[in-house]
């Protein structure tokens, strides 16, 4: 997920354990645990475009012939696209590089001016919580 270019992703679980997403269910998921596999494998997309290698788009499954399948949805172009198994038209292989797996994620001091992002800082408590409805609420009606 990208919010506004800066490369931000972010998975949010309910803490209610009976959630339908700890469950698998046909109708509503294909398995609970590809949202995880997909964002982050963005990352790891991202982290070698960063360094000009030539990769397929997560997205572009269908481009080699993969489709999403009942019950496992995308774990076969999952798989193939980590293991670099994935062929071309051409009958070579592509996916991640290897080296992807060998770098490290970016800390804070790897960039020149960063600061805590406070987009969509969770209220701590009751009163942070209302005042954030308030702030939605007013901001509906074009109050300030």
């Amino acid at each position: 997920m990208d919010l506004y270019g800066i490369g931000y992703s972010n998975i949010r679980l309910p803490n209610d354990s009976s959630s339908y997403l700890y469950t698998y269910n046909s109708i509503i998921n294909t398995f609970p645990e590809e949202v995880f596999i997909h964002e982050f494998l963005h990352s790891l997309e991202r982290i070698l475009q960063e360094r000009n290698y030539e990769i397929p788009e997560l997205h572009d499954y269908q481009k080699y012939g993969y489709e999403e399948e009942r019950v496992i949805g995308l774990k076969t172009w999952y798989r193939d696209y980590m293991n670099c198994n994935v062929k071309t038209s051409d009958g070579n292989l592509t996916g991640l590089d290897d080296i992807v797996y060998t770098l490290t994620p970016p800390a804070e001091s790897d960039f020149k001016y960063s600061t805590e992002d406070k987009f969509n800082k969770e209220p701590s408590n009751v009163i942070e919580e209302a005042r954030n409805i308030f702030r939605v609420v007013f901001r509906l009606f074009g109050m300030k």
